[in-house]
This record gives C-alpha cells, sequence and structure tokens, in this order.
C-alpha cells in the first residue's frame, strides 16, 4: 500500500529526521497524573526535614513564638501567588516554567535572565542538601554502627545514586518520591497525635496562634526562614509536558500542595509548642537546636520510634536531593532547547525520555562542589562548625533567595501578559492577586538579603553577606547579557525563548506548508 494514510516514512527521510528530532526536544507526555505529579513536588519540601531542622531553627534563632501563624501568612500569601500562575499553566507548558512565563509576559531578554537565576538557585537549593544529608549520615553511622565515617563519603554516594537515578523515567523517580515521602508525613503525623494528646505543662495552648506572638526584630527573619520550606510547590510546572492534561493537572496540584503545605507545616509547628509549652518552646529550641523533634518525640514515642525517625529523616533528605536534581536537569533541557544552553541539553535520552545531558550536570555540578567543600574541611567528623553545614546554609539561603525573586517576577509577568492579550478585565480578579502577591514576595527578599547574615549564621561584616546575593545578581546578568546577544545576532532564536516545544510543532507546520 502507498497511500497517504499508510505511508511509513524511511530512515534518514525529511519527515523521518523532523520526527526523531521532535521526539528528543520533547519530554515524555503523559507519564504523570495526578498523584505522582503531586508526590513528585511535595517530595522537595522535604517535610520531616523542616519540622526536624527549619522549624527548631526558627524557635532558637528568631525567637518567634507564632510560627505557626507564620506559616498560615505565608500560606495565603502563595496561595495568591498561584491564583495567576496556574492561570497562566493553562497557557503556557514548558519544562522552563518560571523563566518560560516570565518570557512570555516581560519578553524573551527578561526569560534569559531568569533562566540563569532559576539554574543557580535551584542547583544551589540541591546542593546545599547533600551537605546535611552527609552529615547526618555520618552522625547514624557513628551512633548507630560505631564506625566514623567523613560526611562527604556518603554526600559523594548519594550524588552517584541521584545522578543514576535522574537518567530513568520520571514515573518510577515519582513512585519512590512518593514512598518515601509518604513514610515522612506518617512519623510527622503521629508526632503530632502524641503532641496533642500528651502536652507539656501549658496544655493545650492555642497561644501560638496570637497575633501578639508575631512582633518583634525577628519577624522579618522568620518570614525568610519559613517562606524557604515551601520551595517545592512552584515545581507543578516544570513537570507540565510529562502529565497528559497539564492544563488540568498543573493547577490542581499547584493549589493542592500549598495548601496541604500550609496547613500540614501550620499544626505541626504548633505541634512543637505544644509539646514543650509556648512559654518554653524557644528556650528548649535553643538547649536542642535541631535535635528539638527528636527529644520531645522520646519522652511520648520511645526511642525506638525516634530512631526510626532518625533514620526516616536521611530518606526524607534524599527524597527532596532527586526532586531538586529533576527539577534542574528539565530546566537545563528547557534551556538547551531554546538556545540558552548548548543544543545538547535540549535533547532527550533513550527509551526513557529523561533530560539525561541536563541531568548530566547537575551530577557533575554536584560533585565539584561537594569535593571542594571536603578538600577545604579539616575539621573533625561530626564537628557541627565544619564546612558541611556552611554547604547546607549558604546554598538552602542563596536558592531561597533566587526563587523568592523568581516568584516575584512571575507574578509581573502574569499580570504583563493578560494585558498584553486584552485579558485584564476577564482576568482581573487574578491580575489583583498576582499584584498583591508579588509585592509581598519582594518584601520578603528584602528581608532575605537585609538579614543575610542572620540567615547563614555569619557575623554582620562577613562578606558572604553581598557574596551570596552577590551570586544571583550575577546569575541574572550573565542571562541578560546572553538574551541580549540573541536578539541582536539570533533574533529568530531569541523570540523562541519561553516558547519551548511549541516552537518546534510551529516550525514543523510551517516546514509542512512550504
Amino acid at each position: 500500500m502507498t497511500t497517504g494514510s499508510s505511508r511509513t516514512t524511511a530512515p534518514g527521510s525529511a519527515d523521518g529526521i523532523n520526527t526523531f528530532k521532535g521526539q528528543e526536544r520533547a519530554l515524555r507526555a503523559d507519564r504523570l497524573g495526578t498523584g505522582g505529579l503531586l508526590l513528585s513536588v511535595l517530595a522537595a519540601t522535604a517535610p520531616l526535614m523542616v519540622v526536624a531542622g527549619v522549624m527548631p531553627t526558627a524557635f532558637a534563632v528568631m525567637g518567634i513564638v507564632g510560627q505557626p501563624l507564620l506559616f498560615v501568612v505565608l500560606g495565603v500569601t502563595l496561595v495568591l501567588f498561584s491564583v495567576g500562575y496556574a492561570e497562566m499553566s493553562r497557557h503556557v507548558h514548558n519544562a522552563g516554567a518560571f523563566y518560560a512565563y516570565i518570557s512570555r509576559g516581560l519578553g524573551g531578554t527578561a526569560g534569559a535572565g531568569a533562566s540563569f537565576v532559576a539554574l543557580v538557585s535551584y542547583s544551589a537549593l540541591q546542593v546545599g542538601i547533600y551537605g546535611i544529608f552527609g552529615f547526618e549520615v555520618s552522625g547514624l553511622l557513628a551512633t548507630y554502627a560505631e564506625v566514623e565515617v567523613a560526611w562527604w563519603i556518603p554526600a559523594l554516594l548519594a550524588v552517584a545514586v541521584v545522578g543514576a537515578l535522574g537518567w530513568l523515567k520520571i514515573d518510577v523517580n515519582a513512585r519512590l518520591l512518593g514512598v518515601l515521602l509518604l513514610i515522612e508525613l506518617a512519623l510527622v503525623v503521629i508526632f503530632d497525635i502524641a503532641a496533642v494528646g500528651d502536652p507539656g505543662a501549658e496544655g493545650l495552648s492555642l497561644h501560638a496562634f496570637n497575633p501578639d506572638t508575631l512582633t518583634g526584630a525577628g519577624v522579618g527573619t522568620a518570614l525568610c526562614f519559613c517562606i524557604a520550606a515551601f520551595t517545592g510547590f512552584e515545581q507543578a510546572p516544570v513537570y507540565a509536558e510529562e502529565t497528559s492534561r497539564p492544563h488540568v493537572l498543573v493547577p490542581r496540584v499547584m493549589f493542592l500542595a500549598v495548601g496541604f503545605v500550609a496547613v500540614f507545616f501550620a499544626l505541626s509547628s504548633w505541634a512543637l509548642t505544644v509539646a514543650a509549652g509556648p512559654s518554653q518552646i524557644v528556650p528548649t529550641a535553643q538547649k536542642q537546636s535541631a535535635g528539638l523533634l527528636f527529644f520531645l518525640s522520646e519522652s511520648r514515642l520511645g526511642g525506638t520510634f525516634t530512631d526510626v525517625m532518625h533514620v526516616l529523616f536521611v530518606t526524607g533528605m534524599f527524597a527532596a536531593l532527586l526532586s531538586f536534581h529533576n527539577v534542574v536537569a528539565r530546566y537545563a533541557f528547557a534551556m538547551g532547547r531554546e538556545g540558552l544552553l548548548p543544543a545538547a541539553f535540549g535533547r532527550t535520552t533513550g527509551s526513557s525520555g529523561a533530560p539525561g545531558t541536563g541531568s548530566l550536570l547537575q551530577t557533575v555540578i554536584s560533585l565539584l562542589v561537594v569535593a571542594g567543600f571536603a578538600l577545604a574541611d579539616d575539621a573533625p567528623v561530626g564537628d557541627p562548625t565544619a564546612p558541611v553545614l556552611h554547604l547546607f546554609t549558604w546554598g538552602g539561603n542563596m536558592g531561597a533567595l533566587g526563587v523568592i525573586l523568581l516568584m516575584a517576577t512571575a507574578s509581573f509577568s502574569v499580570v504583563a501578559f493578560f494585558v498584553r492579550r486584552g485579558a485584564a478585565a476577564a482576568q482581573a480578579w487574578r491580575l489583583a492577586a498576582s499584584t498583591v502577591a508579588g509585592l509581598a514576595l519582594l518584601v520578603i527578599a528584602v528581608y532575605t538579603v537585609k538579614d543575610i547574615d542572620v540567615l547563614i549564621g555569619a557575623g554582620p561584616s562577613s562578606s558572604l553577606s553581598w557574596i551570596l546575593p552577590g551570586i544571583i545578581v550575577l546569575a541574572l546578568l550573565a542571562g541578560l547579557t546572553h538574551g541580549l546577544l540573541l536578539r541582536s545576532r539570533a533574533p529568530e532564536a531569541h523570540a523562541r525563548i519561553g516558547l519551548g516545544n511549541e516552537a518546534f510543532q510551529l516550525e514543523k507546520a510551517a516546514g509542512s506548508t512550504d
């Protein structure tokens, strides 16, 4: 048969090449449903790491008893952000998420700048976790196996395992992330119930939700610290190309994620205040530091449960490592596809359809950074002042700053996008929500820069106070410069920024009409 309807394209023909390239330049669709996407996104928030690490530090360093109320306030702010962000996701399906949205609203050059900021920020967040992961695994081995191992050994092993998993199908990763996440959540919920069932000396107090608890100089800093706990929910659009119905699933998952995170963290931080007592939570956190959760759980649930929680604290961090790794790989893929990185990054790998070159890039970056900190580490094994913990605080706070700025810019790009399309009246309430969220996020970004020395535990005169924000600024300038060069030297490539696979489909359609 030689009819057009049954014609097979010979390898090497023009149509065959286009199809082959189309497969390379597009992530595999229909890999994620609502459950898989939600679990992939929530894994990045690392619930147990937040409850055991972020919350005690916020209580101890900032002295803010009203941390539960703070999570509610941040949750409302991020829901307002999600209103416009989710609506944008119905119109733009691109693994480049933030920079794609920004380019469609504010132009290709702004999108190029955002792409470099996103790549650096998410990479910093992921690599930073290797520090605390290695430190905790080293501590577990010393406690339970009586074996002393330098932190960088388990950290480098994790780099290798995460790198290998990054080449697998995203649905395989989603199943692994889902199992680890559900175990984490179950442990925290059990602790929350135990704390409410056996409260401290002050009983089942709701004092932590009193607005009077949000006073003092530490509130702004606490806002910066706690918003980092939400990082991950905004990643849903990154996987849009790998879902069956992105215009439905992505907005749904985004609202589910931010709502769940806000409620879960508010209740869990409240449970900590109930267990210790509102008047004692700050001094207890200062005394126990990152051991606060384990200290409070052991007296209620016993040593075995606490030991299990210690181990799963580590697996939760591993889940976050894998989740952030997948996001960075997809940003690199999107950037390679649109000429913002070498074209090799814009191709998928083998039968898995994963962005293998982007995954390899993040693996190499992680390897180099962990190795660099290992070489700089001359502290004894287990020393809490070792560079390993600097890696976590520096990477985490620098990355969080970049993501906050991206969210603020994306909020304003949503407004510009719908105004330019003549849909401002129809989308008025969404644009108002985006504007409010964008302004609130800018305020938090200002506080983050202002209080960066407190967030990273450095002195006010430390050069890190300008070096870490400076890296984000350099990434922005590099991206803007690249965008301007593309606009002057390759205007067609510049026009494709943010279009993602849509640009290829348009090229294919144009070619078929020639």
